[in-house]
């Protein structure tokens, strides 16, 4: 008879405690962390939640044409495995399914082996994506091969149905839907929207038995947006633009319209261009909004944002005759500045009217660099217009501790600071609407289901805009301007029909430590019309035409704006101006070749025979 063991009862003892230890641990563990985990993957298993995405919003003009939109497309996809189980379970066979797999290819328009072998290299994944932006009619024809395994997503296309027009502003989206550039981007969130979902409960074979309420979350569409842009008017700000540039053989080009009383862009564009549709196929270069995100030096262009408050001030008078040397000018400190062409003693008006570099920086000496700095200040130099486009570049000018005595004759001849296009609209606009500085808006709002178009911001009327000339000093600005295409450098860009009043520009462009270039130049052009009652104002700007064709803002920027000007009233059934009121009689005989007769007009055409 064999000895009790304590050692071994007490091992046996333990194994035995441990095993129920063991076993009390893991229903514990089955009863709470378990008990949720297995929830959770039955759960898994017996419930599929699929996203309901929400359809964009669409971009409108403020002429009811739809910019950008969205269409809903289907994504084809498959599941191989339930395919394959359901054809090997009794009554079905391999070769119902290959049969099936080639009504599918044909419908798709593909090779039913190509699809075949992507299915069984694909056997064992439970989501196979087959075919994107399937239409309706595609959709439907599938749809009644009642296939098993096979499902249909949708899926939001964005389009572009007036192709390139006002690309830049409208940007474009990625792969992902997600806008990259212009409005695009900068409202992608209230484009959006918000995705939808449900949540179905599946049998074993994965098939959706049912949906209840509470699993069912409807999607927000996204919002649309209504633009200031006027399509017919971004259409001929375009086709001008296009035809300036490839006349005279430019790197760049941009031009910008705005209604001087609202801030409103009606227009915005830059070339070159691109389509929106293809987005990932163009150059970023070409996609950058360089009317809003570049600046340039102005040249010329500048003169009459100082020559205005200097007016003003009584620093000057319209008939203050300078003692212009002839062509050239030497500074007290030495500097030489260069007239295009010799007139001799000019008056201030006529100082504007011709471009006078030397008048310009004569009187620049007077006004002194502190004083010069505050008036540009004034006019918002150097900061943001504001306007809701990603990427807004806000000039330049330097504090004044970082003038020189040789930046008095180049600010005054529109050098060492820098604009935008856009900003350089906006401050002409100042001289079209009694002298306030609005600010530039490119949306007019969101468009509510009633049909009506709810702002997105409240604006500033007209009369609480910053005064920055007063309106005797603007009436007297634009009358001088207007002689700028009867008499100056713009005669080029006169109308028959309205009176326009503008000014050129041609600066030379910076090549930094070597100085100015002698053969590269911006050739600009700035106008708005008609005189009487201004409707619109144009920023038409050329980077660097081929010098051998023709340089100046005159030849080169003016007749292409003064054209998209007359097109435009037109369009907007402007009538057709009176004749241009002469000078004040007391300063006509102190103007360079003055002749009453310049000043009048054909008789009146309607507008609507314009072309």
């Amino acid at each position: 008879m064999n000895q009790f063991s304590f050692r071994r009862a007490a091992a046996v003892f333990v194994l035995v405690c441990c095993l129920l230890t063991g076993m009390l641990g893991r229903v514990l563990y089955l009863q709470t962390i378990g008990r949720q985990q297995t929830v959770s993957r039955a759960d898994r298993q017996q419930h599929q939640t699929i996203p309901i995405p929400a359809r964009p919003g669409g971009i409108w003009s403020a002429n009811g044409q739809l910019m950008a939109g969205t269409i809903q497309t289907q994504t084809l996809f498959i599941d191989p495995t339930f395919l394959a189980d359901f054809y090997q379970q009794d009554g079905h066979s391999l070769v119902e399914m290959d049969d099936a797999i080639g009504k599918l290819a044909k419908i798709l328009d593909r090779d039913p082996f190509e699809l075949a072998q992507l299915l069984g290299d694909r056997s064992t994944s439970r989501f196979v994506k087959v075919a994107e932006n399937l239409d309706d009619s595609t959709a439907q024809q599938i749809r009644k091969l009642e296939l098993p395994g096979i499902g249909m997503q949708p899926t939001n296309v964005r389009y572009y149905p007036m192709g390139s027009l006002a690309a830049h502003v409208l940007g474009g989206v990625g792969k992902d839907g997600k806008g990259l550039e212009g409005v695009e981007l900068q409202f992608a969130k209230q484009l959006a929207g918000r995705d939808g979902w449900e949540r179905t409960l599946k049998d074993a074979r994965h098939r959706a038995i049912s949906v209840a309420n509470e699993d069912y979350m409807p999607p927000e569409h996204g919002e649309d947006l209504v633009l200031t842009i006027d399509s017919n008017i971004q259409m001929i700000a375009e086709q001008e633009l296009t035809a300036t540039c490839e006349k005279f053989k430019v790197k760049a080009g941009e031009v910008v319209a705005m209604n001087p009383q609202t801030g409103e862009v009606l227009a915005l564009a830059n070339w070159p261009t691109f389509n929106p549709q293809n987005l990932n196929d163009s150059d970023p270069k070409v996609r950058r909004n360089r009317a809003v995100c570049d600046s340039y030096e102005p040249g010329s262009t500048n003169k009459p944002f100082i020559a205005g408050p200097a007016l003003e001030a009584g620093i000057t008078r319209v008939n203050e005759v300078w003692p212009v040397p002839g062509k050239t000018y030497r500074t007290p400190y030495g500097r030489t500045i260069t007239d295009v062409h010799s007139y001799g003693p000019l008056t201030m008006w006529d100082g504007l009217v011709k471009s006078s570099n030397i008048v310009m920086s004569m009187l620049g000496e007077r006004i002194g660099n502190p004083r010069l700095h505050e008036i540009l200040s004034m006019w918002n130099y150097g900061r943001p217009t504001g306007i809701e486009l990603p990427g807004e570049d806000p000039g330049l000018l330097n504090p004044l501790r970082q003038w020189t005595r040789y930046s008095t004759e180049s600010v005054a001849q529109g050098y060492e600071l820098r604009v935008t296009p856009l900003q350089l609209c906006r401050n002409f606009c100042a001289y079209a609407n009694g002298g306030r500085l609005v600010r530039p808006t490119i949306i007019k709002g969101i468009l509510g289901p009633d049909g009506q178009i709810l702002p997105l911001q409240e604006r500033t009327p007209l009369d609480q805009c910053p005064q920055v000339i007063d309106e005797a000093t603007e009436m007297q600005m634009r009358q001088i301007l207007c002689d700028v295409v009867i008499r100056g450098t713009a005669t080029k860009a006169r109308s028959e029909f309205w009176n326009i009043f503008a000014k050129t520009g041609t600066a030379h462009i910076s090549e930094g430590k070597s100085g100015y270039s002698l053969t590269r130049f911006t050739s600009s052009f700035i106008c708005a019309a008609p005189a009487e009652d201004p409707r619109i104002v144009i920023a038409f700007i050329i980077h660097e035409p081929d010098p051998s064709i023709a340089h100046f803002g005159g030849t080169v920027a003016a007749p292409g704006a003064a054209q998209m000007m007359e097109r435009t009233l037109a369009y907007l059934q402007v009538p057709s101006s009176p004749d241009l009121e002469l000078p004040p009689p007391s300063i006509q005989p102190l103007l360079v070749d003055f002749n009453e007769k310049d000043y009048r007009r054909h008789p009146p055409v309607e507008t609507a025979d314009v072309r």
